[in-house]
């Protein structure tokens, strides 16, 4: 009989996932662990392989559409021997359904007088998208948006196919290849009023408001699943978590100098360097060997009690476009730099191409944040649940210091480390954070 393929959980809190490409048509003949489909959640980019053998014998959900809940049906296999005839509709309870007209967004309403919709070979037409110069909000993804601006089309002449009227990628290459877009800049009526949810700011008058609809001066982009989770887990966390911060400064002259020469030793492979030791490796390190010498710190709070880890698991904060994501660097304190270096690169390239798994980046026992390479002196970083402390770097940079009486100059790097103060005191902060100083000022150790 006909196999069901549903959307998978690619993480145990995924909800929803996009599917962005099938890499199988129907007719296509699969194997157990041929790889299918790509699904991106908020902070990846996914491979789903097949499980069973077969043929794919209907697609129900194109690629390009997003918001797919867990567990609905996406696609059907056939065994040997059976043909499309032995396949009915998706089932109600996995088919994906259009929301009744009491759920659609407040911020969408229906029209008032409906225009004739567009044929689409036989299937439901979706409902018109509302265009902006209604003044309501235009739901439609990020790429969808960039891809009708480089068009010249109007992201609100185009009806939307994804959930929920969502226009999506193919509903904007559908309207370009058609000429059904309308040119972007089309003059069109003022509103009357600007709709609450499209308000830029609550503190901003009508007549701000009509003004800068009026001047076109700004344009609302959706929130895809990244910025939304950020938002989400960043809010808890400064909204439940007492945090405090103590700051110190390091010199890095001698860890400067150990880098150079670790790398000048480095072996080559294919006429390249086996490794290059970056200052922020060496950070990584410094943080991993400080929490093994002072385990009190390891630590995650929890209401029923104190989680006191056992591994040194540390996460790096990654900026991608859109966001930032944390791998994780298991078993940072026992690792040899060269190892945890190269280790680090490959996380950093598929970090940026939302190619990293969740076990990847779930999980540790603390972070680092490094933006001295844009030459932000000191700042405080927000902890990342479920972590206790988070390490932010700043750039190193020449400052006069005095030494012996004579002031001199050096290469000083401030760093601020955030604590969760349910599982860190200030004293064991400060603790922990003295034994990181003495790492980086001392970096032999880091070796060894």
């Amino acid at each position: 009989m006909p196999i069901n393929i549903l959307m998978p959980a690619l993480s145990p809190t995924m909800e929803e996932g996009n599917l962005a490409k099938w890499l199988v048509k129907e007719g296509d003949s699969v194997s157990s662990g041929d790889v299918i489909a790509e699904i991106e959640t908020d902070k990846a980019t996914m491979e789903v392989e097949s499980i069973d053998e077969g043929t794919v014998g209907k697609i129900f959900v194109a690629e390009g559409t997003e918001g797919v809940k867990v567990n609905e049906l996406i696609a059907v296999l056939l065994e040997d021997g059976e043909d499309a005839s032995a396949i009915s509709d998706a089932p109600a309870a996995l088919a994906p359904s259009a929301p009744p007209a009491a759920e659609a967004p407040a911020a969408a309403p229906a029209p008032t007088s409906a225009a004739p919709a567009p044929a689409t070979n036989g299937a439901a037409a979706p409902a018109p998208a509302p265009e902006p110069s209604s003044g309501a909000r235009v739901f439609a993804s990020p790429l969808a948006r960039r891809i009708a601006k480089d068009a010249g089309i109007d992201i609100g002449s185009v009806a939307g196919s994804g959930p929920h009227g969502r226009i999506i990628k193919r509903d904007v290459d559908a309207a370009i290849a058609g000429g059904t877009g309308k040119p972007a800049g089309a003059p069109a009526a003022v509103p009357a009023a600007a709709p609450a949810t499209a308000a830029p700011a609550p503190s901003m008058s009508d007549e701000q408001i009509m003004k800068l609809f009026e001047e076109g001066t700004y344009e609302i982009i959706e929130h895809d699943g990244m910025r939304k989770t950020i938002a989400r887990r960043l809010t808890e966390a400064k909204s439940t978590i007492p945090h405090f911060y103590l700051t110190v400064d390091c010199e890095l002259d001698a860890l400067l100098a150990l880098r150079a020469q670790i790398n000048g030793a480095a072996p080559t492979v294919d006429e390249k360097p086996a490794y290059k030791v970056s200052v922020n490796d060496m950070v990584i390190k410094g943080l991993a060997k400080a929490l093994r010498a002072v385990p009190e710190a390891n630590a995650t709070w929890t209401d029923s009690g104190m989680l006191m880890h056992s591994k040194v698991d540390v996460g790096v904060a990654v900026a991608i476009p859109g966001g930032l994501i944390t791998p994780v660097i298991r078993d940072a304190d026992l690792k040899p730099l060269s190892v945890m270096s190269n280790e680090m690169k490959d996380y950093a390239k598929r970090a940026r191409d939302r190619k990293l798994l969740p076990h990847e980046y779930q999980g540790g026992t603390s972070a680092v944040s490094n933006l001295g390479m844009f030459g932000i002196k000191d700042f405080s970083a927000v902890i990342n649940p479920p972590h206790a402390t988070i390490l932010a770097v700043g750039a190193g940079q020449q400052r006069p210091v005095v030494k012996d009486g004579a002031v001199a100059t050096a290469t000083i790097m401030s760093v601020t480390l955030s604590t969760d103060h349910r599982a860190v005191d200030g004293a064991l902060g400060a603790e922990l954070l003295a034994a990181f100083k003495g790492y980086i000022e001392s970096p032999m150790g880091l070796i060894v």
